[in-house]
């Protein structure tokens, strides 16, 4: 068992028991925390790195239903019986593990850290409704310009794994992507850098 320090959010978070069975694992870049089907054994926090949750859709494609760079990775999982999604490793990524059953057993015994979870879970459900709404809106440039300013800082989106992964975020295929920053680009609505997408103030208005 590889003993962590504990994020201090995580610290608050959990009970004593659970911190003392919580241990470090590092997941290299493309390797599965998880896969659809397996029944969970624990729950993943991401200290650093980036994971993807994914599924195939309607038409074969790869759609990601969560990414996350730090935090709680599949929170439903706590309660189910099998995997819905596979969970990739986007880059090399530092996790802490938390054994499932211990914690369905807390959350059951531990009033306290049952309402600190809700709270969790709450926060959660905000940041996928905002992706629900990106989702549903029509062209690449709206879920792009969406994306940068509700998951960006002051107007500029760090691109950390690629355009690839980006798209499949935003639901589009990649070509698409490309067209549209290109076309953007063009316009002077957006600046891209190596690392970054700057909106420019013509398509914040």
């Amino acid at each position: 068992m590889n003993r962590t320090i504990l994020p201090q959010g995580l610290k608050e978070l959990l009970p004593t028991q659970l911190q003392q069975l919580a241990d470090g694992a590092l997941v290299r870049k493309g390797e599965h925390l998880f896969s659809i089907g397996a029944v969970p054994q624990w729950m993943f926090y991401v200290l650093s790195g980036e994971v993807s949750l994914g599924r195939s859709g309607a038409h074969g494609e790869h759609v990601i239903v969560q990414r996350c760079r730090q935090g709680f990775v599949s929170e439903a999982s706590l309660m189910v019986q099998a995997y819905h999604c596979d969970a990739i490793a986007l880059e090399e990524t530092h996790v802490i593990r938390i054994p499932v059953k211990a914690m369905r057993d807390a959350l059951f015994q531990d009033s306290g850290f049952a309402n600190r979870w809700m709270l969790t879970l709450n926060a959660e459900i905000m940041r996928l409704r905002t992706q629900c709404e990106r989702l549903c809106l029509h062209s690449v440039e709206e879920r792009l310009v969406h994306l940068i300013q509700t998951e960006g800082h002051e107007g500029q989106y760090t691109i950390h794994t690629g355009i690839k992964t980006l798209a499949a975020q935003l639901g589009v295929s990649h070509e698409a992507l490309y067209r549209t920053i290109t076309d953007m680009r063009k316009l002077g609505k957006l600046d891209r850098t190596s690392e970054k997408l700057v909106l420019l103030p013509k398509a914040a208005a």
